[in-house]
């Protein structure tokens, strides 16, 4: 009886430990891995109106989702750290694989312009206020600015102008499909930031670093991108010499510019003069290098690509010798005549 009673508790031991053993792995098995969006969060010791503080996790870090509760999960850290946090401020494994492989296909693009941040702002996977992000960066931060898109603002639409709204026929439907509401469009760039990480940040959040020697020659439109396409000596310093691209001053155009001009510096006078401009529909991105024109030496080009009615884009070549542009033209192609205003008005 007495050993009995003996492997009866042992396998009571046995039985016990088995479960508590069972409820512990339970308590620590991963969910899900996850990324915290917000720029800080605090763990806490539990879900409840009064809690301890746990930890602190920062954003961009990589946690473990142990459990759920309602808009609470409870995560664990890199350093072994465990608590209750928000489950707003994070985002799952898909966006930052999004955001890493939105690095690494941007890795090379051509910058097109250097610029820094008005507000702290998100970094996000696709052009879009409702898009899914993961990093934010902070007021004053450097950005490189790869590529154009535009997108609709949630929630929004363009006022009617009062022409139109003037004009309308009181029961016409062509009048009142005219005046449907059009959805606001906004503008977003790709951008690159100082810590090589990629993603899409809404236009007007960015202000671009234009020398403003050169951004006071605008006349009222807006800069693009800017391009240093070579340095001339002054005296005892060196000046840069510019490519800008320029459009009308508004968001969700049909093309990234529609004009394109050169800066040069005049040694004599010491100022920027406009070398050359030309009107277009251009998308980016724009490339600048240094090519050897034989005779001319090695002087500076630049490619643009030029839309045309149907849509198809081709590209254009130039080179700069100071303080004259001129096209490139690639083999077979033939120089397209322009008429000038005033031959116009003779005939």
């Amino acid at each position: 009886m007495k050993r009995f009673r003996q492997q009866f508790l042992l396998c009571l031991s046995i039985c016990i430990l088995l479960f508590l053993s069972a409820c512990n792995r339970g308590r620590g098995r991963v969910l899900e891995v996850a990324y915290v969006s917000g720029v800080q969060a605090t763990l806490r010791d539990h879900v409840a109106a009064v809690y301890e503080k746990a930890g602190v996790v920062k954003n961009g870090e990589r946690v473990e989702v142990l459990d759920h509760d309602r808009r609470f999960v409870k995560v664990r850290t890199a350093d072994g750290t465990t608590g209750w946090m928000e489950q707003r401020y994070l985002v799952s494994q898909e966006v930052f694989d999004q955001i890493q492989k939105l690095t690494a296909d941007n890795q090379n693009d051509p910058v097109q312009a250097r610029g820094v941040t008005r507000n702290d702002t998100n970094l996000h996977v696709e052009p879009g206020r409702d898009t899914e992000h993961l990093y934010q960066i902070s007021s004053g931060d450097k950005l490189s600015l790869l590529k154009r898109d535009t997108a609709e603002k949630p929630g929004a639409v363009a006022a009617l102008s009062r022409s139109t709204s003037h004009s309308a026929v009181p029961g016409s439907k062509k009048n009142e499909q005219d005046q449907k509401p059009a959805p606001v469009i906004e503008d977003w760039w790709l951008v690159r930031d100082a810590h090589n990480r990629v993603g899409w940040v809404l236009a007007r959040m960015i202000d671009l670093d234009v020398p403003l020697d050169v951004a006071q020659y605008a006349e009222g439109q807006r800069i693009v991108a800017f391009f240093v396409l070579n340095q001339v000596q002054d005296g005892d310093k060196k000046v840069a010499q510019y490519l800008t691209v320029l459009s009308e001053p508004k968001d969700g155009l049909p093309f990234d510019f529609n004009q394109i001009r050169v800066f040069t510096w005049n040694v004599k006078r010491h100022r920027y003069e406009t070398a050359y401009r030309e009107r277009m529909e251009g998308v980016l991105p724009v490339t600048v290098s240094q090519e050897n024109f034989e005779k001319e030496g090695v002087l500076p080009a630049f490619v643009i690509r030029v839309k045309d009615d149907n849509g198809n884009v081709a590209e254009r070549k130039y080179k700069l010798n100071t303080p004259i542009v001129r096209r490139v033209l690639a083999p077979g192609e033939q120089p397209v005549r322009t008429v000038s205003r005033k031959a116009k008005r003779r005939r």
